[in-house]
């Protein structure tokens, strides 16, 4: 039997993953992170709201687990927020749930947790654990193709993957709720959130105008050739691939094709000048440990809902790759994540590094 901290959000996925490990014969303690909320909103944020933590209290008091709340709201706007503003001043498109992933739940949740004497961390991804006979660890897509949430955990390090359970990840989401059904909990016909947790359910660009106004400072629109077509509302109200919205008006149709920042220009053209048949990936993170000695074919992702695509994965020292996709892809967005998988097993990822010049 092992002692392990859940971590419970208020939701379906985290109250079953709870009550598996119960069932499993394990020592659980369920912890909660209390997140930062803009001031005066903490109400309306997509986690870890006040009747967030009454249902995740309820759970636990049905589980006879003890429970506990985790105060990172100031570590979680420094690292989270302040990447995400950062992010979107470099003109890139953040994706923050993994530097959460990485420094706040891996991080901190996970020191409190070792602290209690936990032995693992479970939370409620829908990813699977695969332990090698060499002792190493694995991480598989989960099961449901629909809810697998592997993209959003490449980041996770093998010492992490040790330590970690996910007791969801080898069942759908229809049977997860059918299981809180069973165990009568209130979590049972919870929606799913959708949004970035700190924006309070507002418009985002709200959000910037007041913590990052200069991001939404007006720039032009321009054609690859120069020619200008209007005035943009702010690069960070953009994303490459972008077509409705421009507010512009041409003979085809025209897509956002890249941020200029140090122009603070928003370059757009027609259908066939977006895309590429390759990208590099920085920050790069591989689960073993350590980067493979050669090129190897996989597939990967470049964003959370993305198909996976056929491409050469090029190693470039420990930190970065280079990747060679088959057929170009409209998509690639400097800040998102491009993540390596063969079959259900993820290799690695790192983040979409903007082009260079």
């Amino acid at each position: 039997m092992a002692r392990v901290v859940i971590a419970l959000s208020g939701g379906v996925d985290s109250s079953v993953a709870a009550a598996l490990l119960k069932e499993a014969g394990h020592e659980v303690f369920g912890m909660m992170l209390r997140l930062w909320s803009q001031p005066g909103m903490e109400g309306s944020n997509a986690c870890c709201t006040p009747d967030a933590m009454q249902l995740a209290a309820h759970v636990a008091r049905q589980l006879h687990i003890p429970f506990e709340v985790l105060d990172v709201a100031e570590p979680f706007r420094e690292v989270v927020v302040g990447y995400f503003l950062d992010a979107l001043a470099a003109g890139e498109t953040p994706n923050p749930c993994l530097v959460c992933n990485r420094q706040i739940r891996w991080g901190l949740l996970w020191q409190e947790a070792r602290a209690r004497g936990a032995d693992y961390l479970a939370t409620g991804h829908y990813v699977r654990r695969v332990q090698r006979e060499d002792g190493r660890v694995e991480l598989w897509r989960g099961v449901d193709p629909a809810k697998d949430q592997s993209y959003v955990l490449h980041v996770l390090t093998q010492e992490n993957l040790q330590h970690a359970l996910f007791p969801v990840g080898g069942y759908t989401k229809q049977k997860i709720r059918a299981l809180a059904r069973k165990y009568r909990f209130p979590t049972a016909f919870q929606a799913d959130s959708q949004d970035l947790c700190f924006l309070s359910g507002g418009d985002y660009r709200d959000f910037l105008r007041r913590y990052a106004p200069q991001t939404l400072r007006p720039g032009p629109i321009l054609l690859r050739d120069g020619r200008k077509l209007g005035e943009h509302r702010g690069l960070a109200a953009y994303t490459i691939g972008q077509r409705k919205g421009l507010g512009i008006a041409w003979p085809q149709p025209l897509y956002v094709l890249e941020k200029d920042v140090r122009r603070n220009a928003l370059i757009v053209g027609e259908r066939e000048a977006l895309g590429s048949d390759r990208l590099r990936a920085v920050r790069v993170n591989w689960l073993d440990g350590s980067p493979p000695g050669a090129p190897l074919r996989a597939e990967v992702k470049i964003r959370y809902k993305a198909r996976p695509a056929a491409a050469l994965v090029i190693p470039c020292g420990s930190r970065e790759a280079e990747v060679r996709f088959d057929q170009p892809l409209r998509d690639i967005t400097p800040g998102q994540a491009a993540v390596f998988y063969q079959g259900d097993r993820v290799l690695g990822g790192g983040f979409i590094a903007p082009p260079q010049e």
